[in-house]
């Protein structure tokens, strides 16, 4: 008797198929998921190292942040989570960095809050321009979470600024012989940073483009 014609018997292929293939899909997705906790290791401990490197530059009173552009890129390689802690990471190293010391001596709950959620959005906000974007053009994608990523991180510094620390920012201005504090805060705080840091995101943009294409091709595409 032909037992390839016996219904049982192509049931029982059939069962043991699908398991093979959900065994191997599971391998897959436990293969692709080691991959990205090994690369956001490797991001992480980038920004880390960026962030103590940028310490030591400085336009103003602050130190610029060099951590922009692998936020930015690991936001696009892994995703908006990915981005979000990235910049999570980056927040924490401000602090502990003694970067947030000034703001600190006023307010720590509040300081901690604006340092942490200002870099948590930024890479948030490069994973979600990165994903909008992707659907039309990779590379319009790379350089828009490369722009916003310095946008945000800055745009809520400054409101921040506004909502937690304006006497003691009116006070620091008045010293400094700002006409008001807006002036103080937009051209002698944030202003030469920011323009800093957009330009070499921008200016970086085609590396940042090779980066991510290159990345996805290497660990695959998770956005």
């Amino acid at each position: 008797m032909d037992r390839s014609n016996n219904p049982d018997k192509r049931a029982t292929d059939a069962a043991a198929q699908k398991t093979q293939m959900a065994a191997g899909a599971a391998y897959g997705k436990r293969a692709i998921d080691t991959r990205t906790l090994v690369l956001l290791a490797l991001f992480t401990a980038m920004v880390v190292v960026m962030q103590l490197l940028g310490s030591f530059i400085r336009f103003g009173p602050f130190s610029v942040s060099l951590v922009l552009m692998p936020i930015a890129i690991g936001a696009a390689l892994m995703g908006v989570y990915a981005g979000g802690w990235l910049g999570l990471a980056f927040g924490l190293v401000v602090l502990l960095s003694g970067d947030a010391t000034p703001f600190f001596m006023v307010s720590v709950p509040a300081t901690v809050f604006v340092v942490l959620i200002k870099g948590a959005l930024a890479g948030l906000a490069a994973g979600v321009a990165y994903r909008v974007f992707a659907k039309k053009s990779k590379t319009a994608a790379a350089v828009a979470a490369a722009a916003v990523c310095p946008i945000v991180n800055t745009g809520v510094f400054i409101i921040g600024g506004y909502a937690f620390f304006l006497p003691t920012l009116a006070e620091w201005g008045l010293a400094a012989g700002a006409v008001n504090v807006t002036s103080f805060i937009f051209l002698v705080m944030v202003g030469p940073n920011f323009l800093f840091e957009l330009g070499l995101n921008l200016v970086l943009s085609p590396v940042i483009v090779r980066l991510v294409q290159y990345g996805q091709a290497m660990w695959g595409k998770r956005v």
